[in-house]
């Protein structure tokens, strides 16, 4: 049984054993290897995914070279809601950093799912809602914090990020290049 996704969801909102039950049934449960993708730039994404285990790093490919949005560890939730919701093909990437449990179900069970247990409406409300949340943030950061203020605040806010993701993909998060990063890093450390 897929626990950790019943139980991330049970920190939002109640769930009944038949709701649980129904929620089962349309869950997919695969293992990406390290690199391997878990969502492409021109598939149409149909499914919305939660890491069991794992990272992963959404990134989009501009001019033949990466800028990574996002990354997802345990317990995070994802998908690319343009394409979830239209049907038009993605523009994004999300590609295992480290081997990866994903658990994910499709677009028509979930819209099935809503009519016949509707608290789901509930929980792809909050999912949404979050998803907008961590987007506003990222522009923010983005666009209100110089490089060396969002590089000290993803130390102090995320510092799993630094154990677990290599520093090439750290530095295009904070939209820099790596030597840009090697001295913003040897600066704070000499402070």
């Amino acid at each position: 049984m897929p626990v950790q996704i019943i139980n991330n969801i049970k920190s939002f909102v109640a769930l009944s054993q038949e709701d649980e039950e129904a929620f089962i049934k349309i869950l997919e449960i695969k293992k990406y290897a390290k690199k391997e993708f878990i969502l492409e730039e021109g598939q149409v994404c149909d499914k919305i995914f939660f890491i069991n285990s794992g990272c992963a790093r959404d990134f989009f490919n501009i001019d033949g070279e990466e800028k990574v949005v996002e990354f997802f560890f345990e317990n995070k939730w994802f998908t690319d809601y343009n394409s979830f919701l239209t049907g038009q093909p993605t523009f994004e990437n999300v590609q295992a950093i480290e081997l990866c449990e994903v658990v994910h179900f499709r677009k028509s069970d979930v819209e099935k799912l809503y009519v016949t247990n509707p608290v789901f409406e509930k929980v792809g409300r909050v999912l949404a809602e979050e998803a907008i949340i961590s987007l506003m943030n990222l522009i923010g950061m983005k666009t209100n914090q110089d490089p060396e203020e969002r590089y000290i605040n993803l130390l102090k806010q995320r510092p799993e990020l630094f154990e677990r993701v290599p520093q090439h993909f750290i530095a295009s998060y904070l939209g820099l290049q790596p030597q840009s990063l090697s001295r913003i890093r040897k600066r704070i450390f000499e402070k």
